[in-house]
């Protein structure tokens, strides 16, 4: 099991210098211990030079053409990294060539049947409309408007976050956060709503778990697949009292069966206590977690986000850099939590995992101890999800897990 991770040898807890004015070595030891501010500006820089990065590989390199139009490992990705530069940076060049890579996703994703955020057409309309609307372009933002709107649901689709029902929904609220309340109607979305729940229901069938869905014959948990991203989502939504109980039981459930580590199956009756990763285990729970402590207000929620967040420090410094399967995903089951209570303990361990990529990522990925990803400059898998923690750490209470987090 060790195999998957690196010994997690940091400090519990480094005091911030008042001043540092000298020359620091560039160990991570030093930058744990430097003055918050200058951290920042050290991520923020890495950040930059990673995006320039990601650009020239998946964008200038190909010649602007796109094969792979999805967020997770194609074009789509490296819009959304532009678009949370520029929300950071308010530089309009990072703005204005995510609307044309987002151009780009658009026609190569046209009359495809993929329905989501992350993996799907509904990504590449929903992030269009809303950089549209930030380039104060009206018939851009009207087309991916009315090309949302045309999306129609397969007859056979799953329930979970990447291909399924969650992961459509997750982007109606995307778009109605950014652009109001009720551009995607509540009617619409209530009744995926309704299916979401009525399927879960009947796999469930009246046993100790309220909801429960299959995703390629098997009864996933985590949040890319399985139960911790569906019940993400429906806590976005407007839910009956019956369907808010019903998310609770799930997530209660849930609690009451994980492992004795603290660590979560990957599926309904796995034995293997493996993977810390977003999209399988504490982590991705982590986060779901913490949302449900905001929404239902229920102590078990948040202290069971503390032991998952437990997990992750102690088992999560995997060999991988990503987002999805990777120490960059991992950091934010800290964030979500800073931003939750204010400890300052979890803005240090979300620190210390940046830290870790900034000092050591680059060196273990050419030494081959660490992967780099099956495609290494794509937001989910590669360096392009390192970039977007960095940009996040920068203001850490305004952090979001991409396409996760709204």
């Amino acid at each position: 099991m060790a195999d998957r991770f690196f010994p997690n040898e940091m400090p519990d807890f480094v005091e911030e210098e008042k001043e540092s004015s000298r020359a620091q070595p560039s160990t991570l030891l030093a930058l744990l211990s430097l003055p918050y501010p200058k951290l920042a500006d050290k991520l923020l820089k890495a950040a930059l030079d990673l995006k320039e990065q990601v650009v020239k590989e998946t964008w200038v390199k190909p010649r602007q053409r796109v094969n792979d139009y999805t967020l997770y490992t194609g074009a789509l990705g490296t819009a959304f990294l532009l678009f949370r530069s520029y929300q950071v940076t308010g530089v309009e060049t990072d703005l204005k060539l995510a609307g044309q890579i987002v151009k780009a996703c658009d026609a190569a994703s046209k009359g495809l049947p993929f329905v989501t955020f992350i993996c799907g057409r509904a990504g590449v309309c929903a992030l269009g409309a809303v950089v549209a609307r930030h380039l104060r372009d009206e018939a851009m933002l009207n087309h991916y408007l009315s090309s949302f709107n045309e999306i129609k649901m397969p007859d056979k689709v799953p329930n979970e976050l990447l291909y399924g029902r969650a992961g459509y929904l997750w982007a109606c609220s995307f778009i109605n956060k950014h652009l109001g309340k009720n551009t995607i109607s509540s009617t619409k979305t209530s009744a995926i709503v309704r299916e979401i729940i009525n399927e879960g229901k009947k796999l469930a069938n009246g046993g100790r778990c309220p909801l429960m869905y299959e995703w390629h014959g098997k009864k996933y948990w985590g949040a890319a697949h399985g139960l911790a991203g569906i019940m993400h989502v429906l806590m976005d939504m407007e839910l009956k009292p019956d369907d808010k109980e019903c998310v609770k039981g799930t997530l209660r459930y849930m609690i009451q069966n994980r492992f004795p580590s603290g660590n979560y199956p990957s599926s309904e009756g796995s034995k293997e206590d493996r993977l810390v990763h977003w999209c399988h285990g504490a982590p991705g729970v982590a986060l779901t977690l913490t949302k449900a402590f905001q929404v239902f207000e229920d102590e078990q929620f948040f202290r069971a986000a503390v032991e998952a967040a437990e997990v992750v420090w102690n088992r999560g410094l995997l060999k991988r850099v990503g987002i999805c399967h990777g120490i960059s995903g991992n950091s934010y089951a800290f964030l979500s939590l800073y931003k939750l209570t204010g400890n300052e303990e979890y803005k240090y361990r979300a620190k210390a995992f940046a830290s870790f990529l900034l000092d050591r990522a680059n060196q273990l990925i050419a030494e081959g101890a660490m992967h780099g990803g099956d495609r290494p400059f794509s937001l989910f898998e590669g360096k392009a999800g390192m970039a977007y923690l960095f940009l996040d750490m920068v203001k850490p209470s305004e952090s979001r897990f991409p396409a996760y987090e709204l």
